[in-house]
């Protein structure tokens, strides 16, 4: 049941309840569909065929449209705008979709375009991101889980992230790339290649860095794993190795799943590697 709040009630006192509390200023299609503990600040839009689960909050001026489905406990901040159609001149209104995951942060005026026909009419969103300010998430994107996105951090159409990667801000991923989990995409970071997982990569146009250390270490990675990623990174940095050499060289080995992920996604990796 959808209760309307006063406007002066706090949207943390409002959170606490068990019914979803919609400020009468806002305006909510009669096909949205609230649920329970969700809270809709003044002057936000909840467009035809949204889905907003229970405890989401959608701030003042926030705007979510449809077709778009929010899991549990997300957060639009104002001027957001998450499930708008695909910034793509082929696009002609078709009703693809925006399918996100819980306990994401969407800050101020960050975009989160549906998917393309073109492009199998879906993007998605996994748990746990923090998309900061002005963050961009382009048509039939893949988002995977507990990713952040520093302010300005932008994705072209059809991008894979993969869990934990991590972008600083200013930074440019090209179309249809994959970025490898636990990855660091460095500040000011333009990126035309694949960025492979655990390793930190920088520049115009961006090239391995060293590995992601820092995040190893937050992920609780054990010192054998890491030790099998630093060396898989310094095959990856030789003159003249191609991928297909350095997955070779490690193929017959018994590695970590760490590891292992990391060689498949070399040997996946089909518009080449930021090397």
């Amino acid at each position: 049941m959808a209760v309307v709040i006063d406007q002066n009630e706090s949207l943390s006192h409002a959170r606490a309840s068990g019914a979803a509390r919609i400020d009468p200023r806002a305006e909510i299609s009669p096909r949205a569909r609230i649920g329970a503990g969700c809270v809709v600040g003044p002057f936000a839009v909840i467009g035809d065929s949204v889905t907003l689960g229970p405890g989401c909050v959608i701030h003042a001026h926030g705007v979510v449209t449809g077709p778009t489905t929010l899991g549990e406990r997300n957060e639009v901040f104002p001027f957001a705008c998450i499930g708008g159609a695909p910034q793509d001149r082929r696009h002609r209104g078709e009703p693809t979709r925006l399918v996100v995951g819980s306990s994401n942060v969407f800050r101020e005026h960050v975009t989160v375009s549906r998917g393309t026909l073109h492009g199998g009419s879906l993007t998605t969103v996994g748990d746990g991101n923090l998309l900061m300010a002005y963050c961009h998430v382009a048509h039939d994107c893949h988002l995977g889980s507990n990713i952040t996105m520093a302010n300005h951090a932008t994705l072209a159409g059809h991008v894979i992230v993969e869990d934990h990667a991590v972008f600083g801000g200013l930074v440019g991923i090209g179309a249809f790339l994959r970025i490898g989990e636990s990855a660091m995409v460095a500040a000011g970071s333009m990126v035309e290649r694949d960025v492979p997982p655990f390793c930190t990569v920088h520049g115009d146009r961006a090239r391995l860095r060293g590995v992601n250390r820092v995040g190893l270490e937050r992920r609780g990675l054990a010192q054998s794993a890491r030790g099998e990623i630093k060396e898989i990174f310094k095959a990856l940095k030789s003159l003249g190795t191609t991928l297909e050499e350095v997955a070779e060289r490690f193929e017959g080995r018994e590695l970590s799943a760490p590891a292992r992920r990391m060689i498949d996604f070399l040997k996946a990796s089909d518009r080449g590697l930021a090397r």
